[in-house]
């Protein structure tokens, strides 16, 4: 694919002055000084993930190169994240963007009139339908690929680890601690089971890592996903998940249920059999957990299987690349 003309990527993420001009400078390196190098949060890993599958496929792209943009206002550009980056293209280019955008169309419903934005992409198909309702007929799904060659599975002998709880746990957390994860680490002391709590916020990915190396099985525990990055990793490091779905609605405090009433929504937008068991709540956690033991001692999944078959950093890539070559070239949406 080297024979193409580079992609023109964009990627930013916000970050503003918060007391007083250019403050964000020195806030910037004693961030670093104190916490080391910035932690690749989940939109930062969907554009790290891409470029990787372009290096690996020999697809050329030039990154932020505003002065490019400007001096070839007709060529594509391709916003990966976030919105603000918008203010900084010209009006009149052509934007492929997606998918580190807004949580909600709601927060710019006219920004298809105002703009020429050839697609709008979105990780996963619950995503699609909602911001379908605001954007009609412009929405793609395209979901980021995982680096299966990093998450892979570990050749440890005897992991360390039973079951790993992923919390992300966010909303009413005190309830569902009591509901959930109170019974189930007191179901895990019951069989004997060693478990680590790994909450959301309060982790680098190096410890996800080395904890996919240790562990036999992951509950995973989140309100909803947009695509649930954190579990597909786990997945394709052949870890099998006890997932809570509870469905419902979207539930994110800003918008729902005030302003946007949308459901269903789910925690595992890409499974299938092979990645593990689901639960719905307090009724099911108990039953379930019986059943999906029962799998993880029998081997009975094959996570990985999943993720290699859909989400390689080259396929996902490829599917990118195809979409700009469906939309960069001005034809109409699907």
């Amino acid at each position: 694919m080297s024979s193409r003309a580079p992609l023109n990527i964009f990627y930013e993420e916000p970050d503003s002055d918060r007391w007083a001009r250019f403050d964000r400078y020195p806030r910037r390196m004693v961030r670093w000084v104190l916490r080391g190098p910035k932690q690749p949060g989940g939109t930062m890993r969907v554009y790290i993930n891409l470029c990787m599958g372009f290096d690996r496929l020999g697809v050329p792209y030039r990154v932020n190169d505003y002065a490019h943009i400007r001096n070839n206002p007709h060529e594509l550009a391709c916003i990966i994240g976030q919105p603000h980056v918008l203010s900084k293209i010209p009006q009149e280019t052509p934007i492929l963007f997606g998918t580190s955008i807004y949580n909600h169309p709601s927060d710019d419903p006219d920004l298809l009139q105002r703009r020429p934005i050839r697609r709008v992409l979105v990780p996963s198909d619950w995503v699609q339908r909602m911001f379908s309702a605001v954007w009609p007929g412009a929405i793609s799904v395209w979901p980021s690929g995982i680096d299966t060659d990093r998450w892979s599975p570990s050749r440890r002998a005897n992991k360390d680890v039973d079951v790993l709880i992923y919390d992300k746990l966010t909303r009413h957390r005190a309830r569902y601690v009591r509901t959930i994860i109170e019974p189930l680490t007191a179901e895990l002391r019951r069989r004997r089971l060693s478990f680590k709590i790994l909450r959301y916020g309060f982790y680098r990915e190096e410890s996800l890592h080395d904890l996919s190396r240790r562990s036999r099985a992951m509950v995973y525990l989140s309100h909803h996903e947009t695509q649930g990055l954190a579990a597909q990793q786990m997945l394709a490091a052949d870890v099998p998940l006890f997932a809570w779905d509870a469905g419902g609605l979207w539930k994110d405090p800003k918008y729902a249920p005030h302003l946007v009433r949308f459901g269903p929504v789910t925690s595992v937008p890409y499974w299938d059999e092979r990645c593990g068991m689901k639960f719905t709540g307090r009724g099911d956690l108990l039953r379930m957990f019986d059943r999906f033991w029962f799998g993880v001692e029998a081997g009975m999944y094959a996570p990985r299987e999943m993720i290699v078959e859909r989400f390689t950093l080259e396929d996902q890539a490829k599917a990118y690349v195809a979409l700009v070559d469906r939309y960069g070239s001005g034809v109409d949406g699907i």
